[in-house]
């Protein structure tokens, strides 16, 4: 079932989001549904709010079926940076799993970021991976996500 363009959906981009029982609380406590898309099956609590979505493990489904049906009013959970970029340019609010926000404003540094790290990397440079994700990043999530949604009922759209 697809959202009406008032209301506010959230979009889990599933595979590695270590915050899926946080968006599963906020979206609870506002009467929100959430989409969570990943390419294998995927424990998800039996709610009628929340629907899991499982596409084909092809390069980009996931981020394809997300990306499609994404627009103002919709929130989007990603570290996906190109995954972002496509939903920012549909309207979706975009926040990363430590709780910063993507924005038209910052995708663009995002975007060459990766795309350099991505050049070292093949160049055989060590880069390392990501930090540990910690408490801090948990409650950084919660409160972004939080914002958004009271940004997004300020505007005029429901649960």
């Amino acid at each position: 079932m697809e959202p009406s363009p008032s209301t506010i959906a959230i979009y889990v981009d599933a595979d590695a989001c270590p915050v899926k029982p946080e968006v599963y609380r906020v979206a609870e406590r506002h009467g929100l549904k959430v989409f969570v898309v990943a390419n294998s099956f995927m424990m998800v609590p039996r709610e009628s709010w929340i629907q899991r979505v499982i596409v084909s493990d092809g390069f980009d489904a996931a981020d394809n079926w997300i990306a499609e049906r994404v627009a103002r009013g919709a929130i989007v959970i990603t570290s996906d940076i190109p995954l972002a970029d496509r939903c920012i340019k549909a309207g979706a609010d975009v926040i990363g799993p430590t709780g910063k926000p993507f924005t038209e404003a910052s995708i663009g540094m995002a975007l060459a970021t990766r795309d350099m790290m991505e050049d070292l990397r093949a160049a055989g440079a060590v880069t390392g991976g990501p930090k540990p994700f910690s408490q801090k990043d948990r409650s950084a999530f919660l409160q972004a996500l939080d914002v958004a949604v009271q940004r997004l009922k300020r505007a005029g759209f429901g649960g």
